[in-house]
């Protein structure tokens, strides 16, 4: 059984602040899962240009609101809290913030926590 908490987190290397964004790390590839856990807060106003070629990631809002778009269609999707994306097909994608937003986020292959975006909004391969 694994048991941690956020505040176990905050401070230390599992917690990744840049981009325009802050990533709590809390489940890693370290601890066996083959998936990784992130809380992840976003300030009001931003806008992310993302594209995990080499991850899946889902994305559910526990606050704020915003939109994604789908890059390859042009789709924009209203967000806010109970809403979830997943970027099944490694989806290039441009989240804005309407107000700060939180999300609770899974990851496939598991990250290592030492990965920081590339200047395309991508990770390297875990």
């Amino acid at each position: 059984m694994i048991v941690k908490d956020l505040a176990s987190v905050i401070g230390t290397d599992d917690h990744m602040v840049g981009y325009n964004l802050e990533s709590r790390r809390i489940l890693l590839a370290r601890d066996g899962l083959g998936y990784s856990l992130h809380d992840t807060v976003v300030e009001a106003g931003n806008e992310l240009h993302l594209h995990y070629k080499n991850h899946i990631e889902s994305n559910y809002v526990i606050e704020g609101e915003g939109t994604v778009e789908n890059v390859a269609t042009g789709e924009v999707h209203e967000l806010s809290v109970g809403s979830i994306y997943v970027l099944d097909k490694n989806d290039a994608h441009i989240l804005r913030t309407k107000t700060k937003m939180r999300f609770v986020c899974v990851f496939t292959p598991a990250l290592s926590g030492e990965e920081r975006h590339d200047e395309d909004g991508s990770y390297d391969p875990s």
